[in-house]
């Protein structure tokens, strides 16, 4: 939520920030705005809008903003105050020496915003991220910098990351006091945030700070950025160093000092980027989106070909050793939106390979009812980014509870990685587009291979039930491509559909999941109603609202259920409801019972919600499309949700 890009070095940095937040855009465009501080006179000039990023652009381009070498900018998921330019991003402080972005909430911004009213300073937002600058700028006392030249470059005294082993650049120790007024602002705060500041005063300094939201610094040669995320800066440079939780950065040019928020130096590792910088753009796609949903085959087969060694399912990084696993007497996942469907998946597939019994919490319930777990509690978390302040939240409550943590996410380095026992990294790539399509089915897959990993462990699959399984799974890819092949006619029975004014999801069995997750991404992307239920609930409630203006899609692919699936057909054709069908290839008779039929390759019914969800994602695509929405930025989403 929020994106922040900042910049400090030799070039021209307004096209470097303005590239950036485009980078970032899928992580809010409510607003946006940049903040320099001027080459030649040192000045704090701001310019900010309401709307995309191109509003800000053209701004700019009517009124060029002078030469900078330093700067920041942010695009805007509004929490606190409507969406306008004036509760837009950067804010500075009363007396304008003081410059902030910040991504987050701020809990206890109520408090310190009426303290630091009695003191004389003025508001002018209605966000919380302004007693951020005003906080800052009240311990802020201007003073003249003054420097040392450091004879011997000395990274355990200075707490000093340079840029490249080869580039030694003079090293200096500015004592001006900006980085003790962000120390003591940010150690009265509450809530989550990542800020970057800069000063008037301080022509030589860029200072980030995060606890709770996600902020990467990214080092180049002469000039250093930081970011909420890697594409922002992935055009410049691939060293990047992830913040953890209270730490901070001064970051200059030449050099960059990490310390915990009592200013103690921290030594820090520095990571390589390793995706290219092909996989943030839409590579002749319409969207990001419909790019991803075409990805999925690709990341599937990646995955399979790393994790399947043979009949061996290999999990690398996930932290707990065989007699762990055989202890586990109960599973917990914890998760969010999409990825907490892929969780529900996941109950159907462990317990039916593992005989372990699992339950599924909404993260941001989880730490509220009192969960009753202890040592020989298996908590799962599922997380694209890692970031999701509510599953962190929880896992952090499991873990207190002495329970052991394993965690299911993409993006390599992130909080929930680095506060979990185990990591399963999907390596699915960038997902840029909001509604989560390819990280869905990487879960996915993720947790069939776990459940396959805790049968053999607990010994109770088979050796035979085991090798067909496993071939069944590597087959996926390829079934996937043959769905995709035949896009063209999904697009058609979208299109032919896109006028109903809401839908119903039904499915039975694990893919119950499937028709909750179909119906989220309809919702998501085109706004329409839509509302996922178990089959066999439908006339517990839903059923009153079928009629000839609502569309009902079936998953009824092949299996025990299928004849219930059918029966809950005959209801909804009886009552005028317009049925599109996901069914196996080859079942000819369904067709006599639906308006329309989307056909998935036949595989083993256990996994079919791996196939099903394709055309559901393609069906919401394509009526989004038809409905002439924002596919890749919907409004009120955004794509990394770090507040609670």
């Amino acid at each position: 939520m929020c994106g922040i890009i900042g910049y400090i070095g030799g070039q021209q940095a307004i096209p470097i920030l303005i590239d950036g937040l485009k980078k970032l855009e899928y992580r809010g465009y409510d607003s946006s705005g940049v903040g320099i501080l001027t080459a030649s006179h040192n000045k704090l000039v701001v310019v900010k809008t309401s709307g995309k990023i191109a509003n800000l652009q053209q701004l700019i381009k009517n009124r060029p903003l002078p030469e900078s070498t330093l700067g920041i900018s942010h695009t805007r998921w509004a929490t606190h105050g409507a969406p306008n330019r004036v509760n837009a991003h950067p804010h500075t402080g009363t007396r304008g020496k003081i410059l902030v972005v910040h991504n987050g909430i701020i809990e206890n911004y109520e408090k310190l915003r009426e303290i630091l009213k009695k003191k004389g300073y003025k508001f002018v937002s209605e966000t919380d991220t302004e007693v951020i600058a005003h906080l800052i700028e009240s311990y802020y006392i201007p003073k003249r910098n003054q420097f040392t030249k450091s004879k011997q470059y000395n990274p355990k005294r200075l707490g000093i990351i340079l840029p490249s082993s080869n580039h030694n650049p003079e090293v200096r120790q500015y004592t001006n006091n900006l980085l003790e007024a962000v120390q003591k602002a940010i150690r009265q705060l509450e809530g989550a945030f990542a800020i970057g500041v800069i000063c008037q005063d301080n022509p030589h300094m860029l200072v980030a700070a995060r606890i709770g939201s996600p902020l990467i610094i990214g080092l180049g040669e002469g000039e250093n950025f930081i970011a909420s995320d890697v594409p922002a800066i992935l055009e410049h440079t691939r060293r990047i160093i992830y913040l953890k939780d209270g730490q901070m950065a001064e970051i200059r040019r030449d050099a960059v000092n990490v310390m915990g928020f009592d200013g103690k130096y921290v030594k820090v590792k520095t990571d390589r980027v390793n995706f290219n910088i092909e996989a943030v753009q839409k590579q002749g796609f319409a969207h990001f989106m419909l790019k991803e949903i075409h990805e999925q085959p690709e990341v599937l087969k990646q995955m399979l070909s790393v994790r399947l060694k043979g009949d061996f399912v290999h999990l690398e990084g996930i932290g707990l050793t065989d007699k762990q696993l055989k202890n586990i007497r109960q599973i917990v996942i914890v998760a969010c939106g999409t990825a907490y469907h892929a969780g529900l998946v996941g109950k159907y597939i462990i317990e039916t390979l593992a005989a372990i019994p699992v339950s599924v919490d909404v993260s941001s319930e989880f730490r509220y009812r009192n969960p009753i777990i202890g040592k020989n509690t298996l908590v799962m978390a599922v997380s694209q980014s890692g970031e999701t302040a509510d599953t962190l939240a929880a896992i952090r409550e499991a873990k207190n509870k002495g329970a052991k943590v394993i965690s299911i996410v993409n993006v390599v380095g992130s909080s929930l990685a680095r506060e979990s026992d185990g990591i399963l990294y999907t390596h699915a790539g960038p997902e840029i587009g909001v509604a989560s399509t390819k990280a869905y089915t990487a879960q996915l897959s993720m947790l069939y291979l776990l459940a396959i990993k805790l049968g053999v462990n607990r010994r109770i699959l088979s050796r035979r039930r085991l090798h067909r399984l496993v071939l069944d799974m590597k087959h996926i890819p390829s079934l996937y491509q043959k769905i995709l092949n035949d896009q063209n006619s999904i697009a058609k029975i979208a299109r032919n559909n896109s006028h109903f004014g809401c839908f119903l999801f039904l499915g039975r069995n694990n893919n119950y999941p499937t028709a909750l997750e179909g119906a989220l991404k309809l919702k998501e992307i085109s706004y329409i109603p839509a509302e996922g239920y178990a089959a066999g609930e439908m006339k517990h409630g839903p059923i009153a609202l079928i009629d000839e203006y609502r569309a009902v899609v079936c998953v009824a692919t092949q299996a025990e259920t299928y004849e219930k699936m059918v029966s809950n057909i005959q209801e909804i054709r009886s009552r005028k409801g317009k049925i599109i069908a996901i069914a196996t290839e080859g079942d000819n008779h369904i067709k006599g019972h639906v308006h329309s039929v989307i056909y998935i390759p036949k595989t083993n019914a256990f996994f079919t919600p791996l196939l099903a969800v394709l055309p559901l994602q393609l069906i919401a695509y394509y009526i989004s499309v038809k409905r002439g929405c924002d596919v890749d930025q919907p409004r009120n989403l955004a794509k990394s949700v770090t507040v609670e």
